[in-house]
């Protein structure tokens, strides 16, 4: 019999990062060694088209592909949000906001991009889990400043190497439960 291995557990008291969890939907970009440029949703590919271009984001991604080439060559995940998806934000346009704080802030990005806001970084504990969400519910949005009704936060835990989040509502039951 093959032997399998037990996996190190990562510890949880390491540093974090958490960012506000925009509610849109999720978008990548795909460039590759050669120039090949791709975009996707958070399950496939998609084209620009009514009905394989996951809110506009291909044709947007498209209408800007000399700019996002600026990223370099990889997978470039995240949010496109605001004008006629989910909350809207109170905008009336739409906007791509890319996950990895580490590697993007909204200096070093092509114009047409932003990035999620960073609203902690440092050691992980519940305490400041529960503050930032606070915060949120306080202030509002970071992203969208001004708008009152955030979706929550994504927490990076850097030494699991994995994202959590957590939501201001209904945290509790999985995503489009009614009970």
């Amino acid at each position: 019999m093959e032997f399998i291995k037990f996996d190190k557990i990562a510890r949880l008291s390491r540093n974090c990062i958490i960012t506000e969890k925009i509610d849109g939907t999720n978008a990548q970009i795909f460039i590759g060694e050669d120039g090949e440029f791709l975009t996707g949703s958070r399950t496939r590919w998609i084209t620009p088209g009514k009905q394989t271009d996951n809110a506009g984001f291909s044709g947007w991604a498209n209408e800007h592909k000399d700019e996002l080439m600026q990223l370099g060559p990889g997978r470039h995940f995240g949010e496109w949000w605001g004008a006629g998806i989910q909350r809207r934000y109170g905008l009336e346009e739409k906007r791509f906001s890319l996950f990895n704080t580490g590697r993007w802030t909204n200096e070093n990005t092509p114009e047409c991009c932003h990035v999620v806001p960073i609203l902690y970084s440092g050691p992980f504990t519940t305490y400041k889990i529960t503050e930032t969400i606070q915060g949120l519910e306080k202030f509002g949005s970071q992203a969208a400043p001004g708008f009152m009704n955030p979706e929550g936060i994504v927490i990076w835990n850097e030494a699991a190497s994995m994202f959590f989040k957590k939501t201001i509502k209904n945290d509790e039951k999985p995503k489009g439960s009614t009970k």
